[in-house]
């Protein structure tokens, strides 16, 4: 690479084009849904094969309820939870008009960009849930997003609402057809986390090499709430954004971004992450890391300090395989409060050769050397880890056991 193309290289990530949206079908977002309940008892083995993959099981008994978006239809098991509710967000719209007034695009600004604007003149597809005042779910609670038709599109809109004192575990696993290869994925997540309410949101994608992803999401949280957001991509789409923002608003709110990526040929991942803390005494960390097999990775984060005792930490890490990829890491933090106490650290680097040597002198094998050095750069403290995050950790263990290349 000469010295011009190592200057002008920064200017060209941040060049991640716009998605020409016409190239995609948007035709079935205009119509109306089914009106049919569907039932997930009438997906092919196939496919509940690859919604598992993302985090998604059939049993119930370890699930408080399923929400599924196959395509454009819904296919759900209903929550026997009390004080746990989930409906499609069109019927939520339709039934509690409350929700449009209070809690649509409240969060997101639906001209944002072309994306939320797409999103806002579609019938909307998506789910709403609401866990009650004082509700704590004992199991989590897991939404699915399938795509099974070539060229695709599909714009999802959700909403989250944890009233007073609730608790909720949310997985969110997206997956597109096993040999499935474009299609483009716009979602928009608004979540209001009221006193001393928390939400953790496990999220796992698992994509065809040619699709694209948009998200835009916020996140408010009222006095001694918390957010927790962890997000795993062992399989990335060939382009994605995404830039969630969280407005700690309460006193003594809190708000955890994790994020573990794993880059392939051909991908571009833009991992961004927004946290603003205006509530006294408010705590902010956003940990990422990133392990680049080929492809560019760009880790972003921004903590805004706006409130007395206010505290944050962004540690962005990553860890090179190849001399393919490509790994750029920007922490930013922006005071405007005297008393804010905010820090970061970034750390882009290869696996010493002296470490893979120690391991396999303790009888382990290349391959299980450096599985076990990726697994530990890569614990970084998740709370609430689920299994299925975990065997997507494990998963980005077994690509990178192969080694360099």
């Amino acid at each position: 690479m000469s010295e011009k193309e190592k200057i002008n290289i920064s200017s060209k990530l941040k060049g991640n084009k716009e998605i020409n949206l016409e190239e995609y079908d948007f035709s079935a977002l205009r119509k109306e849904l089914p009106s049919e309940k569907n039932s997930i008892k009438d997906l092919d083995k196939t496919d509940i094969d690859s919604l598992s993959s993302v985090g998604l099981i059939f049993d119930e008994n370890n699930r408080s309820g399923t929400y599924i978006l196959y395509n454009h239809c819904a296919f759900m098991i209903a929550s026997i939870i009390e004080g746990l509710e989930c409906l499609p967000i069109a019927e939520a719209l339709e039934i509690y008009p409350w929700v449009k007034e209070e809690y649509w695009f409240k969060a997101v600004d639906e001209n944002f960009d072309q994306y939320t604007t797409t999103v806002a003149s579609i019938i909307p597809r998506g789910y709403f849930i609401r866990v009650k005042k004082g509700v704590k779910i004992n199991f989590p609670f897991q939404a699915g997003l399938f795509m099974s038709q070539e060229k695709n599109a599909i714009g999802i809109h959700n909403i989250v609402i944890l009233e007073e004192d609730a608790e909720l575990h949310l997985i969110t696993g997206c997956v597109s057809k096993h040999n499935l290869r474009k299609g483009v994925h716009i979602a928009i997540t608004e979540n209001y986390i009221e006193k001393n309410a928390t939400l953790i949101n496990t999220m796992i994608h698992n994509w065809g090499p040619e699709f694209e992803i948009r998200s835009r999401s916020a996140t408010i949280v009222d006095d001694g709430g918390t957010y927790l957001s962890n997000y795993c991509s062992f399989n990335p789409a060939k382009s994605v954004q995404m830039n969630p923002f969280t407005h700690l608003k309460g006193k003594n709110s809190t708000a955890k971004y994790t994020t573990i990526i794993l880059g392939i040929n051909g991908t571009f991942v833009d991992l961004g992450g927004k946290i603003l803390m205006t509530g006294e005494n408010s705590g902010a960390e956003i940990a990422a890391r990133a392990v680049c097999q080929g492809g560019t990775i760009i880790q972003t984060g921004l903590l805004i300090g706006a409130a007395p005792n206010c505290h944050a930490h962004i540690d962005c890490s990553g860890l090179m395989m190849s001399n393919d990829g490509l790994i750029e890491a920007v922490p930013g933090l922006r005071a405007i409060h005297p008393d804010a106490k905010m820090s970061h650290e970034a750390s882009i680097g290869r696996i010493a050769p002296g470490e893979i040597s120690y391991l396999q002198s303790k009888g382990l094998t290349e391959e299980e050397a450096i599985s076990m050095i990726v697994r530990g750069f890569l614990d970084i403290g998740i709370r609430g880890l689920s299994s299925e995050l975990d065997a997507a950790i494990s998963e980005i263990m077994t690509v990178s056991g192969h080694g360099e290349k």
